[in-house]
């Protein structure tokens, strides 16, 4: 059995995961406004490990979200999945933060378009189709009534918390959306963290670093 533990923590949802051989078994998260990663997410993996009768000798692997999304939550996730696989030897999963969210919805027609909120009018963007296959390359884009035009005739099925704030820029038409469909889940990580695993695409624990998209900046607020 190829055990794998997930965690993702990209947003404002700290989230982990416990998959036997490609299946979920259990998962734990909590979306705090105010980033409860660092207190949570160790407790979370105590908590799952020990609610399903395994311990962290019994992982093959660790699955973490390697981003785009906040800066605070890739470096206390990415950080922490680090030092656990060097502990144990070994391999360490990075998967798109995007499809997750993309997997959340399943689609016949149209593309998905995740969307993360990158403040005011920006968000974190791909597009995939209903198999979950990338169609586009990550981007920070600004939204205007003209976004996404390209691909005007074909339905558009809008997921994240950067969706809604976009809704009444971009309209319905050839638009669907997922309101109950915010953040990305490590309930999603399974089959992607099992199909990496067999396929051997790890990563090198030492040099790997999340996927910011974007420089941190640091904003200051006023007096």
């Amino acid at each position: 059995m190829i055990t794998i533990l997930s965690i993702e923590t990209a947003t404002k949802n700290c989230s982990v995961s416990l998959s036997v051989s490609g299946e979920v078994i259990a998962c734990k998260e909590i979306a705090e406004e105010n980033f409860s990663h660092a207190e949570k997410l160790h407790v979370f993996v105590e908590e799952i490990l020990k609610e399903n009768n395994k311990t962290l000798k019994d992982l093959s692997a660790i699955a973490i979200s390697q981003g785009p999304g906040s800066y605070t939550g890739l470096r206390i996730g990415v950080s922490s999945v680090k030092g656990l696989c060097y502990g144990l030897s070994i391999p360490l999963i990075a998967l798109d933060t995007l499809e997750i969210l993309a997997r959340q919805v399943e689609v016949t027609e149209g593309l998905i378009v995740p969307m993360l909120d990158a403040r005011r009018m920006e968000v974190f963007s791909a597009v995939f189709d209903k198999e979950y296959n990338k169609l586009s390359e990550i981007e920070a884009i600004v939204i205007d009534e003209n976004s996404f035009s390209s691909y005007k005739g074909t339905m558009l099925h809008l997921i994240g918390d950067g969706a809604m704030k976009c809704k009444e820029t971009l309209g319905t038409e050839g638009f669907m959306y997922y309101p109950e469909i915010t953040y990305p889940s490590a309930s999603e990580m399974g089959v992607m963290a099992y199909d990496k695993y067999v396929k051997e695409e790890f990563v090198d624990v030492a040099y790997f670093e999340p996927f910011y998209l974007k420089d941190f900046v640091l904003i200051q607020k006023k007096k």
